[in-house]
């Protein structure tokens, strides 16, 4: 008796929990992979693919090579599980009962796995196609409306070993100091033949080692200043020639005098010594800095990916028509509506993407957010609206997609974009945990884009298809 109460003791029971008896795994290891697992699913996806895709010694010199199929299976699935690393799947081969599966107990090697990621990237479009064929054949598509976006994934690169265009210019000149100076004391040493502390000749070449490095760097920042003021002429030309015609008309033009694109470096332009493609991208909302590549998707309805590309541009501005472009010819005839962000927005973007080869059917159209709207919707908002007037013949581009976004068609369409796109590149960084190329070169990163698109595809697939069989 303790304070009055009585305190009842009763015996605790736990699971017996025994290590020591031996424990085996069953004589079949497919009894361990249920029937509804998604390995069997991407197996079967991977078997449609042609052999004559695949990267292969027709010589059979060698080693016996890995079966490609069996290989492309195990990069897709151990993508769309979260592991990308090729450490970090051949140890899958040992520890994950789906993986000892697909690879049918064999265990290929980090550098097997690394080797056949690289060269294989013919082979990983052919996948992008014939998943979305796969797909078709299940009737999951639909891409009425397709919503195209970017988002920005980091290099396989520190922005700390970068360097820019005015900064590696004081540098040279400091080197350049150095080098001079380090010429004037291997004299003197010599005059005297006294020995110097210092290691002149080993200095020196390092020296004039940075300083190559660095010229490089400002060649390389120079060169894409150029292409870019060339890029932009066209576009630059189209607003004079507009701003003729409106004068000519007697109309005052509207905005500023177009700014002549310029072949001179910004002083800020970055090239990175680790991974030179990649580029300084504004990253987290534009809270930070991050070495990235613009990772360019267009979606579906059903959040699939139906094209995929990689830019290095810093921002959309210039993305839209190289990203409908990328829309696999497998889906690209049944688009008639384009969505996007006020970032991909310009006139002749627009205007590029809808415009129909004469005697064909009508294309596409594009809704971009022009203006900016308040999340927070009043009752007015919440009622039926009217469809707003059709703007004159005098009316903007600009002001002709204001109305387009305004209209009871537009709205309803635009809200696909959150829908759908949004959610990918949150499922890819989130769920996949894939936030960071592991290749460098914007080759390499092209084809390991595609490779987590076709991994992300084959993953929403297995999930569409169960929602479809629960009914």
């Amino acid at each position: 008796m303790r304070g009055g109460r009585d305190r009842i003791t009763m015996a605790v029971r736990f699971v017996n929990l025994d290590r020591e008896t031996p424990m085996f795994l069953p004589c079949d290891l497919r009894e361990w992979v249920p029937e509804g697992h998604i390995v069997h699913f991407i197996l079967d996806a991977v078997e449609q693919i042609p052999m004559a895709h695949f990267q292969v010694n027709d010589r059979g010199t060698g080693s016996e090579q890995y079966p490609p199929t069996m290989m492309l299976a195990l990069l897709i699935y151990c993508y769309a599980t979260g592991r990308f690393g090729s450490r970090t799947i051949e140890a899958a081969s040992y520890s994950d009962v789906a993986v000892r599966y697909l690879c049918a107990n064999l265990h290929p090697d980090h550098s097997s796995i690394c080797e056949f990621r690289v060269v294989n990237d013919a082979a990983f479009r052919a996948a992008f196609v014939s998943v979305l064929q796969l797909a078709q054949q299940l009737k999951l598509t639909k891409v009425g409306a397709v919503s195209v976006d970017g988002t920005k994934i980091q290099a396989n690169a520190s922005k700390h070993a970068a360097v820019s265009y005015q900064r590696a210019g004081e540098m040279i000149e400091q080197l350049e100091l150095e080098v001079k100076d380090l010429l004037e004391r291997a004299g003197q040493a010599e005059a005297r033949e006294a020995q110097e502390s210092l290691d002149i000749p080993a200095e020196l070449a390092r020296r004039q080692k940075r300083v190559a490095a660095l010229k490089q760097a400002r060649q390389v920042i120079e060169q894409r200043a150029k292409e870019m003021a060339a890029a932009q002429q066209e576009e630059y030309q189209a607003k004079q020639a507009k701003r003729q015609a409106q004068q000519e008309a007697g109309q005052k033009p509207r905005g500023p005098e177009p700014t002549p694109p310029s072949q001179t470096p910004d002083p800020k332009a970055q090239y990175n010594f680790t991974d030179p493609e990649s580029r300084i991208m504004k990253a987290g909302n534009g809270q930070h800095f991050e070495q990235s590549y613009n990772a360019q998707a267009a979606v579906d309805e059903q959040m699939l990916i139906v094209g995929e590309r990689v830019s290095v541009a810093p921002n959309d501005k210039e993305e839209l028509v190289p990203t409908v472009a990328a829309i696999s010819p497998v889906v690209a005839q049944d688009v008639k509506a384009v969505l996007v962000d006020s970032g991909f927005y310009s006139e002749a973007a627009v205007a590029a993407v809808e415009q129909t080869p004469e005697g064909a059917p009508t294309g596409v159209k594009v809704y971009a957010a022009v203006e900016k709207h308040s999340h927070h919707k009043t009752v007015a908002d919440l009622l039926p609206q009217p469809e707003p007037a059709a703007p004159g013949p005098e009316a903007s581009a600009k002001e002709v997609m204001a109305h387009r976004l305004k209209t009871q068609t537009g709205k309803g369409l635009y809200k696909l974009r959150k829908q759908t796109v949004e959610p990918v590149f949150g499922i890819i960084k989130e769920v996949m945990g894939f936030r960071r190329f592991l290749l460098r070169g914007r080759a390499k990163v092209e084809l390991e884009w595609t490779l987590v698109c076709v991994s992300y595809n084959l993953k929403r697939i297995f999930a569409l298809k169960n929602l479809v069989a629960m009914g």
